[in-house]
């Protein structure tokens, strides 16, 4: 068994290399924030994701500033010609 090292990446979303094999979760449970990411993306709603995930909505925000801070610093080469 890996040892447990959660690391929290941004508030209410954690790393454990023992829960979904390392992916980002929301703190606390073993919803991965790409299923919530996903699920808005594809026009669920907050409330039926809260529903089905047995989730908040601060829960959802912290999804979305995870996504917000990876986008925030990706970087875009983009080459002439």
């Amino acid at each position: 068994m890996i040892p447990r090292m959660i690391t929290e990446l941004v508030q209410g979303v954690t790393a454990d290399p023992n829960v979904s094999f390392g992916k980002p979760c929301i703190a606390g449970t073993r919803v991965p924030v790409a299923v919530i990411l996903g699920q808005l993306a594809g026009g669920v709603s907050e409330d039926e994701i809260c529903k089905e995930y047995d989730l908040t909505h601060e829960q959802i925000r912290a999804a979305l500033r995870y996504a917000a801070s990876l986008a925030s610093q990706e970087v875009v080469r983009v080459r002439a010609g």
